[in-house]
């Protein structure tokens, strides 16, 4: 199997990192120096508003002399790292103090105060009297309720540019720890999803293939490792389908076989004079007993494949189960005649209602009565009792017969099953009869239950809903 999956979660691993660092490299700049130049352009606004208001107004009134105005500007220019131009109303240079490799123009050509705006700043060359964008400000010098000049401050962006390198250092580590910390991501995913993935994958092929042996091993208790427990424990019933479909027809094909192979031999006997006229007589009874075999099998299995196909609809309906006992029983008279086998009943004074498929209940009935009399002694006799217990009526079929071995207690549901004391006794038999039993009365939704002694007899004990 091709590493898919996994070569695109590594392709998405280096697309997230690569995707980082140009996010970085561009918006995260960009809105970084875009923070710097407010940040910066409202730090010189004020600073050229105070000295605008209190340095500089001295010139128009005091006199104060032109160095005094040029060492306060100096001063200024070394704080601020800007360039500092003080400047007439009408753009005339008064004068300036520049950082290195800048100057002043003695008039600012199309001088105009109100260029700046609400923003308070703006960025650029300024006239072109820069090599490269400064963010310009502008403070007025006032004179009473005159304006007589204005200070402007030019700071270089490209000071800023270097702030914000500095910034962007410890981002680009940050940015490094994550993507070291994705990587464990990745590593995580690797060993709780993917290989574990892989495995699931790999069971699925090797089971399609017809591979059930194949067991996924399960180390986690997360959705993964109850994911394969489930795998396996399919394979697992999938397996244990496998062996019961082999088996039934392994017991289908054994049980037509016999009676087929009787059938033939018999036929072609009689065909071809080996058995004489005077005893045809005695083997077609021979034939007929072994195709009421035949008969008995094929109804079973169709009874038991309508379980199977989940297409079984109970016709379920209020009716006296006590009579549907005693019509059932009273069918058995000729079996048990020639044995001397009595059924006696055991029924309540009144009657007994319930709520079932009235047609399935009296072959539950049919089957256990049926065994109850192959397995009895001559002159024993069959009890069949019917008792109440809050809403469930209890029906029980007791025999006085051989009994079933305690270790075959649990197998005796088994389709086609026969024990090694019944196979004797039970010559016509398919083995399918407390199959269809077990499945009638789990259908309803009810349960049975069985006690058994060897050489003592076996009870039968089956609950209906009460109607």
């Amino acid at each position: 199997m091709k590493s898919i999956l996994h070569l695109k979660f590594i392709a998405l691993y280096i697309i997230f990192g690569f995707l980082c660092i140009f996010t970085t490299a561009t918006l995260t700049e960009e809105l970084l120096t875009d923070r710097l130049e407010e940040d910066t352009s409202r730090t010189l606004y004020r600073e050229a508003t105070l000295i605008a208001n209190d340095y500089l107004p001295s010139y128009f009134t005091d006199g104060s002399p032109i160095w005094a105005v040029q060492s306060q500007l100096a001063a200024m220019r070394l704080y601020l790292e800007s360039s500092l131009w003080f400047v007439k109303d009408d753009g005339t240079m008064i004068t300036s103090s520049n950082v290195e490799g800048t100057s002043s123009p003695e008039i600012i050509e199309d001088f105009n105060p109100a260029e700046i705006g609400g923003n308070q700043f703006i960025v650029g060359t300024y006239h072109d009297y820069f090599d490269e964008d400064v963010i310009t400000v502008m403070a007025p010098v006032t004179q009473g309720f005159s304006t007589e000049g204005y200070l402007l401050i030019h700071k270089p962006v490209s000071s800023l540019d270097e702030i914000c390198s500095s910034l962007l250092v410890p981002v680009y580590i940050s940015l490094f720890v994550i993507f070291l910390l994705s990587f464990i991501f990745l590593l995580g995913f690797h060993f709780f999803v993917y290989r574990p993935l892989r495995q699931i994958t790999e069971a699925a092929k090797q089971y399609a293939m017809g591979n059930l042996e194949y067991e996924i091993p399960v180390s986690a208790h997360d959705e993964m490792g109850y994911l394969s427990a489930s795998l396996n424990f399919m394979a697992v019933q999938l397996k244990d389908m496998d062996d019961y479909q082999k088996k039934i027809v392994a017991n289908v094909s054994h049980d037509f076989r016999s009676p087929l192979t009787s059938i033939k031999g018999y036929v072609e006997a009689m065909y071809d004079g080996t058995i004489p006229p005077e005893l045809h007589e005695k083997y077609l009874k021979i034939i007929l007993f072994e195709t009421e075999r035949l008969t008995d099998l094929t109804s079973d299995l169709l009874t038991l494949n309508e379980f199977d196909t989940k297409e079984l609809l109970l016709d379920k309906t209020r009716f006296d189960i006590q009579e549907v006992i005693k019509n059932t029983a009273a069918s058995f008279e000729g079996v048990c005649t020639p044995k001397h086998i009595s059924i006696e009943l055991l029924l309540l004074p009144d009657t007994v209602r319930v709520y079932a498929d009235r047609r399935k209940i009296q072959q539950v009935l049919y089957n256990l009565l049926d065994n109850a009399v192959k397995f009895s002694e001559n002159e024993s006799t069959i009890t069949v009792e019917v008792t109440e217990k809050n809403d469930k009526i209890f029906i029980s079929v007791k025999d006085r017969g051989i009994g079933i071995p305690r270790k075959e207690l649990n197998k005796i549901w088994e389709r086609f099953y026969k024990s090694d004391v019944s196979r004797g006794k039970d010559k016509k038999g398919t083995g399918l009869g407390l199959s269809i039993v077990k499945e009638v009365i789990q259908a309803h939704d009810e349960h049975i239950n069985v006690i058994s002694t060897e050489g003592v007899g076996t009870e039968f004990i089956f609950s209906l809903s009460k109607a």
